[in-house]
């Protein structure tokens, strides 16, 4: 109980895909416009993460690789990249109450970086539609002692989506990114005459426990975005 309390109060990237979640529905983002780019032309290293101890990979082609995960990640055309300002961001800010903020997914944890944030379109761009969003994060599995499987990443973060009106589809199972396993949880919120669609996958390498989010308005839509995902070095 003590160590998923720890957990909870050191929840920044444990709630990153709530957090995300919440930033694209308020579309409160302070980043300015000038700085967003196209994925498909944009070659974009976020040097912060590195400091992490985790190589931040990047963005070319329309697709983000990480060399130490392995890790390849298609970003559909024309979104916009929000990897540097999410960072700058939770390194920035004193911490708040959730209250007083949406709760940012790089704020108030050490060691960790958000390592790809993108979005469909500029979070602060208001539309009628559910802002698809992928975002990578990863923190030092260190931060939780007792963390031994990335099933148990997902406790605090099942127990506050249910607390933010979000309903758990599918508890944590496992799920299979060609021969990479990794673990999964499906949630959902309805937003208006909008349903907002999540999964989270997770896994523990090198140290680090991963985060891979991804946020759509259709079941669909989110299975093609984490149909983009690979790992090995063929990945594409």
């Amino acid at each position: 109980m003590e160590w998923c309390r720890r957990f909870a109060r050191k929840f920044a990237f444990a709630l990153a895909a709530l957090s995300l979640t919440a930033a694209a529905l308020a579309q409160t983002s302070s980043a300015s416009p000038s700085s967003s780019s196209s994925s498909s032309k944009h070659v974009k290293k976020a040097e912060s993460a590195a400091d992490s101890g985790i190589d931040a990979g990047a963005v070319t082609g329309g697709v983000y690789r990480n060399k130490t995960l392995v890790l390849a990640c298609k970003i559909p055309e024309g979104w916009v990249l929000r990897t540097d300002e999410m960072n700058a961001r939770g390194e920035g800010e004193e911490e708040a109450p959730a209250s007083a903020k949406p709760a940012d997914p790089a704020a108030g944890s050490a060691g960790g970086k958000v390592l790809l944030a993108a979005f469909s379109r500029p979070p602060e761009a208001r539309g009628e539609d559910v802002n698809a969003s992928i975002l990578i994060a990863a923190e030092s599995a260190s931060a939780y002692p007792g963390l031994t499987e990335a099933a148990q990443y997902f406790g605090p973060l099942i127990e506050v989506a249910k607390a933010q009106g979000f309903t758990v589809d599918e508890e944590p199972y496992d799920f299979a990114v060609g021969t990479k396993n990794l673990a999964r949880a499906d949630f959902h919120k309805d937003v208006g005459s909008r349903v907002m669609r999540q999964s989270t996958l997770v896994m523990l390498a090198h140290g680090y426990a991963v985060s891979i989010t991804m946020i759509g308005g259709t079941e669909d839509e989110v299975e093609e975005l984490i149909d983009g995902l690979s790992f090995g070095s063929g990945g594409k």
